[in-house]
C-alpha cells in the first residue's frame, strides 16, 4: 500500500472516532470530579469531627429498649385490668376451696356423723316448727282462748329468760374444759367455740361465771386471760353446755374443729357428757333504750 492509501485511512479513522465523540455526553472533567472527592472528603472529615458517631447497641440491649418505656394503649389497659380482675377471683375460689381441705381428708367415718349431725339438726327445726304450730292450732280451737294465751305467754317468757341469760337453766349438756399452762388460748378461739356448740343446738352457755348471751363478745386480756362481756376470766375455761350432748361433743371434734384447734396450740381439751348441766350465771334484764314492740 502506498504512502498517500495509508495516509487517507488513518484521517478517516480520525474522522470516525471524532463523530462517536460528539454523539456521546461530554463526560465530567477529571478535574471537576477530583474536587468533588476533594470537597466530600473534607465535608466528610468536619462531619466525623463534629459529631461522634454513636455505638452500635447488642440485640439484648435493642430488645430492652424496646420493650422500656412501654408504650401501653388504652385496649391494652383494659385488657391488663379485666385479667387482674380475673385473677383476683381465681384467687379467692383457690382460698376458699382451700379452707374446706380438712373435710376432704376426713375419713368415712367422720362425714358420715358430720351428715348425722346435719340430719339432727334439720329434725329438730321440724319439731319446733311442729311444736309452733300446735300452739297456733290451740289457740285457734281453746274455748279459753285467753287463758290459753296467759299460759303460753308465762311459758314462752320463761323460755325467752333462758336465752336473755335472766333466769337459771337446767338440762342435759355437757362441760367442757380447756387447760392452757402456756397462755396460748386467745379470745377467738373460746368465741369459735361458742359459735359451733350455738350451732350444734346449745340452748344455754356459761363460761366460768360468765352467762353467754346473744350480745356476749370476748377480747383478749393482759396476763393469758380473756375478757367475756367485761369480766375477765383465765384458765382452765370451764363451758358449762345445756343441749343434746350427742350433738354438742361430736360438733367439737370434727376435723380441724375446736378441739384440734385448741391442742395444736398444746392446751388440753375435755369433754364430758352430763345428763344434768347446771347453768346459774345470771344475767341483769336490760330495756333498751330504742327498740319498742311493734304490737298494737
Amino acid at each position: 500500500m502506498s504512502e498517500d492509501e495509508n495516509k487517507n485511512e488513518n484521517e478517516n479513522k480520525n474522522n470516525e472516532q471524532h463523530r462517536l465523540r460528539k454523539e456521546l455526553p461530554d463526560e465530567v472533567a477529571p478535574e471537576a470530579a477530583d474536587g468533588a472527592d476533594h470537597a466530600g472528603g473534607a465535608a466528610s472529615a468536619e462531619t466525623s469531627a463534629g459529631e461522634t458517631k454513636p455505638p452500635s447497641l447488642t440485640g439484648r440491649q435493642r430488645l430492652a429498649k424496646g420493650l422500656w418505656p412501654p408504650r401501653v394503649s388504652r385496649a391494652q389497659l383494659i385488657v391488663a385490668v379485666l385479667l387482674f380482675v380475673l385473677g383476683l377471683g381465681l384467687a379467692i375460689q383457690v382460698r376458699s376451696n382451700s379452707d374446706s381441705s380438712a373435710l376432704r381428708g376426713a375419713r368415712q367415718e367422720d362425714l358420715v356423723r358430720i351428715l348425722d349431725e346435719l340430719d339432727d339438726r334439720t329434725q329438730r327445726l321440724g319439731d319446733e316448727k311442729q311444736r309452733l304450730e300446735g300452739q297456733r292450732t290451740e289457740l285457734e280451737n281453746s274455748s279459753d282462748q285467753a287463758e290459753e294465751a296467759r299460759k303460753q305467754t308465762v311459758e314462752r317468757e320463761r323460755q325467752l329468760g333462758i336465752l336473755a341469760g335472766t333466769v337459771a337453766a337446767q338440762g342435759p349438756g355437757i362441760t367442757l374444759t380447756i387447760t392452757d399452762k402456756k397462755g396460748a388460748v386467745q379470745a377467738d378461739m373460746l368465741l369459735d367455740a361458742i359459735q359451733e356448740l350455738r350451732a350444734a343446738g346449745a340452748e344455754a352457755i356459761q363460761v366460768n361465771d360468765v352467762r353467754v348471751v346473744a350480745d356476749t363478745y370476748l377480747t383478749d386480756a393482759s396476763g393469758g386471760k380473756v375478757s367475756v362481756d367485761g369480766h375477765k376470766i383465765g384458765e382452765p375455761f370451764v363451758f358449762k353446755v345445756i343441749g343434746k350432748p350427742q350433738d354438742l361433743e361430736p360438733a367439737l371434734n370434727i376435723p380441724g374443729g375446736v378441739v384440734q384447734t385448741l391442742e395444736k396450740e398444746q392446751a388440753t381439751v375435755t369433754v364430758t357428757q352430763a345428763q344434768k348441766i347446771v347453768v346459774d350465771a345470771l344475767r341483769p334484764a336490760k330495756r333498751p333504750d330504742y327498740a319498742q314492740s311493734s304490737s298494737q
